[in-house]
Order: C-alpha cells, then sequence, then structure tokens
C-alpha cells in the first residue's frame, strides 16, 4: 500500500486563506478530499469548529459538508438538467439558506446575470467553472475547499475569478483552502504551504 501524506498537519482559521502547491500526484486533492469528509484517513484527526471528522459516518459527514463546508471541484459538477439559477441556488436550498438576493447578488459579480436561464450545455468551461464558485457561495458555508478553481480559465479570468472567489469568502467570513498549480496565484492568499512526497513545508 502507498502512503500518500504522512504527518500533515496544518490549521485555518475563519475570514483567512490558505493556498497548497505542489506537483502532480503530491497528494493535494487528496488531502483536500480527506477535508472535506470524502474519504477518512489511516490515522489522525480532521477537526473543523467543534467537529472531528474521523469520528463521524458518512452521513454525518455529508451533512456538515451540506451545511458548513463547500467544495469547488475540477470537475464542475452542475445538474444538466437545471438552468444557471437553479444550479447557483442547489446547495443554499438543501441547507435551507435559500436567499435570492444573495444568488442574484453572485450571479452579477460573477457575469453570470445574462445566463441565469442557460443549461450547463450552453456555457463556456469557463461560465460553468463560475456557476461552480457561485454556487458554493451561494450557501454561505464557514469553509470553501477548492481544486484549482481557476484551472481552466485563462490568466487575465483566473485573477478575475480568483478576486471574486476571495471577494464571496471575505463576505461570508469563511476560510477558504485552495490548491492551486500557479505560484501566482496562491501568492494572493493570506498563506501558502507547499506539498511534496505527501509532507507539507512553507
Amino acid at each position: 500500500m502507498q502512503t500518500v501524506l504522512r504527518d500533515v498537519s496544518l490549521s485555518l482559521e475563519a475570514g483567512k486563506s490558505l493556498a497548497l502547491t505542489g506537483e502532480s500526484g503530491s497528494g493535494k486533492s487528496t488531502l483536500l478530499t480527506l477535508v472535506a469528509g470524502l474519504d477518512a484517513p489511516d490515522s489522525g484527526a480532521i477537526r473543523f469548529q467543534n467537529h472531528d471528522l474521523t469520528q463521524m459516518d458518512d452521513a454525518a459527514r455529508a451533512d456538515l459538508r451540506r451545511g458548513e463546508i463547500g467544495v469547488i471541484f475540477q470537475q464542475f459538477n452542475l445538474i444538466p438538467s437545471l438552468d444557471v439559477a437553479a444550479n447557483i441556488a442547489f446547495h443554499a436550498r438543501l441547507a435551507g439558506r435559500a436567499d435570492g438576493e444573495w444568488c442574484s447578488e453572485l450571479a452579477h459579480h460573477l457575469g453570470l446575470a445574462d445566463h441565469l436561464t442557460r443549461y450547463p450545455e450552453q456555457l463556456s468551461g469557463g461560465q460553468q467553472q463560475r456557476v461552480a464558485i457561485a454556487r458554493t457561495l451561494a450557501a454561505r458555508p464557514k469553509l470553501v475547499l477548492a481544486d484549482e478553481p481557476t484551472g481552466n480559465l485563462d490568466e487575465d479570468s483566473s485573477d478575475t475569478v480568483l478576486d471574486l472567489l476571495m471577494s464571496g469568502v471575505r463576505d461570508t467570513g469563511a476560510a477558504l483552502l485552495m490548491v492551486t498549480h500557479s505560484l501566482r496565484q496562491a501568492k494572493k492568499l493570506d498563506r501558502r504551504l507547499h506539498l511534496s512526497h505527501g509532507q507539507v513545508s512553507p
């Protein structure tokens, strides 16, 4: 059995942002799935607020993700049968935090206001990425986990979307843990850690 992560220890305060960099295969995405409670470590603990995710069952972790932890995946995971407006509001409704005004504000800031009645297949990759970000922020999570959130965008669009993501995180007081291969973007966050051979370093 291959060890992907070992002796990894990190902390993140509310309202702060942390960039996780590293080569492909270094374990960045694995660490993100562990923090999200999508997988369980063989040893150690993962604590979020007053919860120890390693002591929770799958249903409890799913409930925590629904209400408190937002995840922005590389694959977007938009719902094809829902238009943009419904996709943005989807997680907020699941969390019991449906707020049409906040969803509209997010759509406006992320350049989606003219696309609310379109469906995912009618959008470009960059537009789908923006919908995924808006959907996550719409639920006002306490922690946002982002796996290469601008990986499908050109440099200018990446800067714009990252600025909007960080602004949205600040507006909600959430913490942001972002995996990125871009050192230039990583420098925009409050802190940066590098993951190599399953271990982190500044």
